[in-house]
């Protein structure tokens, strides 16, 4: 039967169980007696492991079980056995659907596939994605449906500093004069920006801290593979400077603990305590590219698709007259393949193969 949609909700009750199965994995042993002290030990270690991925990684992986989940008993089946015939199944209908929804795309469909992995490793069993029931089947669908990828486009350095030019001296756009400057100088994700506190130890979710120093800032900034430190220097100018910038916001909005960016009133009277959405700073990079007039030789619909919160760590990567490896290190790659691949603009005709084979 074909499903009537993608999205159905279930109740709260069967949305949950799942949710509760996987928590519950870890617990007081059985052969231990239970008491106070463990229960408290084990609300930690469950603390713990939610932080053992990226806060949007875990979202994303708690949505894909959920859309499973229910896919699963719109047809009367199991989820919570990983069943390569099943999960087969549900990926064809993720990229050939029954109904009118639209099909997903390659990727996004292997991501589905890593949630659903992930969600089954917490309750203690293993997806084997190598099984032939889904490993040919998504082979099947990389060969029909797969498309290149769809970059964003990096951020050139004067189209920042006609972003940056679009705000006025407001504690709101003080704060997102900041975030634009901090972001491309450190060629930073949009949640590494937000996760970032004053002082080292400030807050629980923090995940970095900024010391100011007489020429630039060093950013101390947790990875997925450790602890690393990116070093901003001072700009040529106060305009275009990251490090002024930012200590114009802080002092102005008065933080000198706590997170960086915050949540600021509606009528700039006031910043609060909350951290800053890391949604916020592609809001703030799609708006100020409209305001400023960049890529004005393309509809505006086309043009918000163009750029997001990556558009700046790429542009970092692609305009930056440095040796390659500054810019590896400053990303935080393991590999200068990596990097390259934010290298929207380098010369790839440098080393020309056709004039060196006599041609």
């Amino acid at each position: 039967m074909a499903e009537k949609s993608r999205t159905a909700p279930a109740n709260a009750d069967q949305l949950n169980e799942g949710d509760r199965s996987a928590k519950n994995a870890i617990r007081v042993p059985d052969t231990v007696a239970t008491s106070g002290s463990l229960e408290r030990l084990v609300e930690t270690a469950r603390d713990y492991a939610e932080q053992a991925t990226a806060e949007n990684t875990n979202k994303a992986y708690l949505a894909d079980w959920k859309h499973f989940a229910s896919w699963c008993r719109r047809r009367g089946a199991a989820q919570f056995k990983p069943d390569p015939l099943l999960i087969g199944l549900y990926i064809t209908e993720l990229a050939a659907p029954q109904d009118a929804s639209p099909a997903l795309a390659v990727s996004t469909i292997e991501r589905r596939l890593s949630g659903l992995a992930w969600n089954y490793q917490q309750r203690g069993q293993v997806l084997d994605r190598k099984d032939r029931h889904i490993a040919t089947v998504l082979a099947g669908i990389k060969r029909a449906h797969a498309k290149p990828p769809m970059q964003k486009e990096p951020i050139a350095p004067d189209d920042l500093l006609q972003m940056v030019g679009t705000l006025s001296f407001s504690l709101r756009d003080l704060r997102d004069r900041a975030i634009l400057l901090i972001g491309y100088a450190g060629g930073f994700r949009r949640s590494e920006i937000v996760a970032l506190d004053v002082h080292r130890d400030d807050t629980i979710d923090g995940k970095g801290w900024i010391e100011i120093e007489d020429e630039g800032a060093i950013v101390i900034l947790q990875t997925k593979t450790g602890w690393k430190e990116i070093a901003i220097g001072r700009g040529s100018s106060d305009a275009s400077c990251p490090v002024h910038a930012l200590e114009q916001w802080l002092h102005y909005a008065k933080i000198d603990h706590g997170p960086v960016f915050r949540r600021v009133l509606r009528d700039n009277s006031k910043v609060q305590d909350e951290r800053l959405s890391d949604k916020h700073v592609a809001r703030l990079i799609k708006k100020t590219m409209l305001d400023a007039g960049i890529r004005t030789d393309v509809p505006e619909k086309d043009r918000l698709a163009l750029f997001s919160g990556h558009s700046l760590r790429a542009g970092l990567a692609s305009y930056a007259e440095a040796d390659e490896r500054h810019v590896q290190k400053q990303l935080g790659h393991a590999s200068a393949e990596m990097t390259r691949r934010y290298q929207r603009r380098r010369d790839r005709f440098r080393v020309n193969l056709t004039k060196a084979a006599g041609l």
